[in-house]
């Protein structure tokens, strides 16, 4: 609600704790992480104004610190928040959003990390991104049953991510220096072999991980571009990818490898971890008639909850 401070007051219920935003200062110091103030700089440099204060509470239901893109959640709704809050009327598309709260939380702080979050949760749905261009398409939402699995561990993200970038653009370095027109969007499966022998072998786990990630993520692609996806060769393509991550990556914990073995076991499609990894939380495809077993199968390998999710669609 407004108040007459001058000042963002925000009320964080579920942590027990209280922002307050001077509006009548400068950011010029901002720091590490508080995407309050770098979303307020970068809609500033668009030329919002803020000089109403308001008094906030936020909660919500989205685990924290759990591979879930809660924080990329707060960005695109307290944006949203900032734009509804200007004395003019701001009419601005959904997909700007995202790439604003991309900006807002990640080329702001220098992090490592895309912009999938951020736009997808400012869509909503099931969208393919194209990383360079920044074009979206729509993909099918007829997934059968999604289970999520918090496994109670902390994720690692920012070393995860950071990790994975660097050695997978290393390796494709190399092989750029004995072959200059490799181009990744291109690649065809001959190409891991072909070029292995350029990749040094610190990076040749992560040369293996480029190349085949790239062939799941255009096949899932062709998948979902029908209206009625054959969930079987999804579940199959999603564990092919779950495997790279835990055998080239490395960003598996062994507690969450035993957890999506367990879901396997129960019934589910497949599994894979979400977010960077390092922990964090686990997604299943499920069908109706096994979705029971597969949240007690997560919770008895010792995962902290599974229950089943919706895809949001505006």
């Amino acid at each position: 609600m407004p108040n007459s401070e001058s000042k963002y007051i925000i009320q964080l219920i579920d942590l027990d704790e209280e922002i307050s935003i001077n509006l009548n200062k400068d950011f010029n110091d901002i720091a590490s992480e508080d995407y309050y103030r770098s979303s307020m700089v970068i809609l500033g440099q668009e030329g919002a104004v803020f000089s109403q204060g308001y008094t906030i509470e936020i909660s919500g239901t989205i685990p924290v610190n759990a591979g879930v893109s809660s924080s990329s959640a707060l960005v695109v709704a307290w944006l949203r928040f900032l734009i509804e809050a200007q004395e003019a009327q701001w009419n601005v598309s959904d997909a700007q959003i995202g790439e604003w709260a991309y900006r807002s939380e990640v080329q702001f702080f220098k992090q490592p990390g895309g912009l999938m979050d951020q736009y997808t949760i400012a869509q909503g749905g099931m969208i393919y991104i194209d990383t360079q261009k920044g074009e979206v398409t729509p993909l099918s939402t007829n997934l059968g049953t999604l289970i999520l699995a918090e496994s109670g561990l902390a994720k690692k993200t920012l070393s995860v991510l950071q990790n994975a970038r660097d050695f997978a653009q290393r390796a494709i370095e190399e092989v750029k220096i004995q072959y200059s027109e490799f181009d990744l969007h291109k690649a065809q499966e001959v190409d891991y072999n072909n070029y292995e022998s350029f990749v040094s072998n610190p990076y040749k786990p992560y040369w293996y991980a480029s190349i085949h990630n790239h062939l799941i993520t255009q096949k899932a692609k062709k998948q979902l571009l029908q209206l009625e996806p054959d969930l079987i060769q999804l579940g199959s393509l999603m564990n092919a990818h779950q495997k790279i991550l835990q055998e080239c990556i490395q960003n598996t914990p062994e507690p969450m490898i035993n957890q999506m073995n367990a879901a396997l076991q129960a019934g589910a499609l497949g599994a894979k971890i979400i977010g960077s990894g390092g922990g964090g939380a686990m997604v299943a495809i499920a069908e109706e008639h096994t979705k029971e077993n597969i949240i007690q199968a997560f919770k008895t390998a010792g995962a902290h909850d599974a229950y089943e999710v919706k895809l949001a669609i505006h």
